[in-house]
């Protein structure tokens, strides 16, 4: 039998909850698909609150050398203060590691409790890109040393007059890259050709930031054309053939109007390629219309060197901790995604399976449970522990 050890960050607030659910799920699935063949071997590593408490750290070394040294880890949701303080744990683990893919596929289980009218309509898979753009973190705050020397620096030396507050301006830098943009951007179109997409469209401001997303989107289509031989085809549209099917088509749309067609016309999208931070909008505002960030699975992936963190999308929920309330399909599914990158395809379509039968017959946690009963619908109420093992049941 081969051992696969899985490191994982149990994560702050819920995250004890729904980790106890997932590695419980995990196990049960792997030893079902395949019997007698592999054993899951969790690792423990210290991140957030729980890190600060037993060696004054938020983030240990050692669990970032941990995580080079196996690769793939999962962590529940880790605690980020809001304004002045510590940086996002999430932010420097991807910084760390060079995560640069922000994985978050977007799909519809029938009898989840959603918004719209057509969600199953939804079937998209996010890449957005995850070291540059705003996150890169290079700010400074208004009134400081910094931000006046940047300023000054900007008025004097580059002939900046569009700054209409200086004295109290902070001041942030956006850092897109060609090699940035490039690499984010194949992985999608890789993606999109391996897995049988129907098109990858670039998401992007560029009509207002010339140079940094207007950058992104051209460089995102000579791309394809240098590396995939796209084409324009007589409609004008930027393809890639494909050998007995349809080509795959490669078209853009500006942020604001495809956070519109998203609740419109849904369907007209697959793959989409993003940056930073409208990656960030797009993955949440389209979970929502499939049932909130709660089954919203997502992942962080340097695909070149194999290293992968794949993670619960939302919060710590601290009002919820500890009472046995909290959905864990976020990190469940997650671990699904995980065992699938693993090559465990098996125990993959199985935990999916699961959950798909747990919503078709209406057993679920509090968030949807609420839901259901609200819209007149009867339904079985779970706590985190008792859904896993539901789930488990339907193997």
């Amino acid at each position: 039998m081969q051992t696969i050890t899985i490191p994982y960050i149990e994560g702050d607030g819920i995250g004890a909850e729904i980790t106890a659910a997932m590695k419980y799920v995990v196990t049960e699935a792997v030893k079902t698909a395949y019997p007698g063949a592999y054993r899951i071997d969790f690792l423990e590593l210290l991140a957030g609150e729980k890190a600060r408490a037993k060696v004054g750290v938020s983030l240990p070394e050692e669990t970032v050398r941990q995580i080079e040294a196996h690769k793939v880890a999962i962590k529940g949701p880790l605690a980020t203060a809001v304004g002045v303080g510590q940086r996002s744990l999430n932010v420097e683990l991807r910084q760390k590691l060079d995560l640069y893919t922000c994985l978050r596929p977007v799909e519809y289980y029938p009898g989840v409790p959603s918004p719209l009218k057509r969600p199953e309509l939804i079937d998209m898979v996010v890449f957005r890109e995850n070291t540059e753009d705003i996150y890169a973190g290079i700010e400074w705050d208004a009134g400081s040393s910094e931000a006046r020397r940047v300023i000054t620096f900007l008025q004097s030396d580059m002939h900046v007059c569009k700054i209409r507050f200086p004295e109290s301006s902070s001041i942030g830098i956006k850092p897109v890259s060609r090699e940035g943009s490039e690499r984010l951007i194949r992985a999608a179109i890789r993606y999109a050709l391996e897995h049988h997409r129907r098109s990858v469209t670039l998401v992007h401001k560029g009509n207002i930031m010339k140079f940094t997303e207007g950058g992104f989107l051209r460089w995102g289509y000579e791309l394809a054309k240098r590396e995939f031989s796209a084409v324009e085809n007589s409609r004008g549209e930027v393809v890639i053939e494909r050998d007995g099917a349809a080509p795959l088509v490669i078209n853009d749309c500006i942020c604001d109007a495809f956070l519109q067609n998203i609740l419109i016309k849904s369907e007209d999208y697959d793959v989409i390629a993003t940056m930073n931070l409208n990656g960030d909008y797009i993955s949440d505002a389209l979970a929502a219309g499939v049932g909130g960030i709660g089954i919203a699975p997502g992942a962080n992936i340097n695909w070149e060197s194999g290293h992968a963190i794949f993670e619960a999308t939302h919060g710590t929920a601290p009002d919820i901790a500890g009472k046995d309330m909290a959905n864990p399909l976020s990190l469940i599914l997650s671990a699904a995604m995980m065992l699938s990158f693993l090559g465990l395809e098996r125990a993959d379509l199985l935990i999916r399976g699961a959950v798909r039968r747990t919503i078709e017959e209406r057993s679920v946690t509090s968030d949807f449970y609420q839901a259901m009963q609200k819209a007149g619908e009867e339904a079985t109420l779970l706590g985190t522990a008792s859904y896993g093992k539901r789930l488990v049941e339907l193997f």
